[in-house]
Parts: structure tokens; sequence; C-alpha cells
């Protein structure tokens, strides 16, 4: 099984950092870290994988292929949810959604390739389950 707490170790110890979880593609949530934030990370999880699904329909529909990154940036922060490629022949049990919270004058940069590096390891490790 996957250690996602050692998984997302080098996530957390960003500049920033507040929040994140880890969904399987049916929008479970496989792992939580809300310690800093105050809020529901997994209900805002949640809804992002909602939208971040349809919005997927909606670049199929144009003739693109599915999104794999959704980012808001607000005036204070971002909160970005980027989906793991997972195994593209079988189901999607090996897909994972990475969602994360960071204030703005966090390394934003640095987190979306941590976070791009660690869904793909992740969602390797769960194909080979």
């Amino acid at each position: 099984m996957i250690d996602f707490e050692q998984s997302m170790k080098k996530l957390r110890s960003v500049s920033g950092y507040l929040g994140s979880a880890v969904l399987n593609f049916a929008g479970e949530t496989l792992y939580l870290d809300e310690e800093n934030t105050g809020v529901d990370i997994a209900y805002s999880a949640s809804i992002f994988n909602d939208s971040f699904r349809a919005i997927s329909e909606a670049s199929l529909d144009v003739g693109f292929a599915d999104a794999s990154f959704v980012e808001t940036k607000t005036h204070d922060g971002h909160v970005f949810l980027i989906n793991s490629a997972g195994d593209q022949t079988g189901d999607n049990f090996s897909k994972l959604n990475v969602f994360s919270i960071f204030r703005d004058d966090g390394n934003v940069a640095l987190a979306k390739m941590i976070i791009e590096r660690t869904s793909q390891r992740m969602s390797k490790e769960m194909n080979e389950i």
C-alpha cells in the first residue's frame, strides 16, 4: 500500500504550503492534511474534483484530451488540482488527483513540480497493487 504520508512529505516542506489531499478517480479521499488550514480540505477537494471532471469532459467535447491540471489563483493564494496520468489502458484505479492549497507568497512553481512527480509516482504504485 502507498505510504501517502511519506509521499507527500516533500510537498509539505514547500514555502507557503497550507494543506492537501489525495483523491482517487471517484473523488474519495485517500490522504488528507488539513492541520494548518482551519478549513474542511476534504470537502473543498471534492468540489474541485467535481469541477475538474466537468472541465475534462468539456475538453473532450472540443476535441482535446482530458484535463491534467486546474489552478485557481486568488489575490491571497493558489488552489490547484493535478491529475496523474494513471494507467491509460485499464480502468481508472491508478488515476490519482492531488489537491493542494498555498499562500500567494509561497513557492508555487516548486509545488507544482513536486506534485506532478509525486502524483506520477503514487499512480505507478497504485497500478502495481
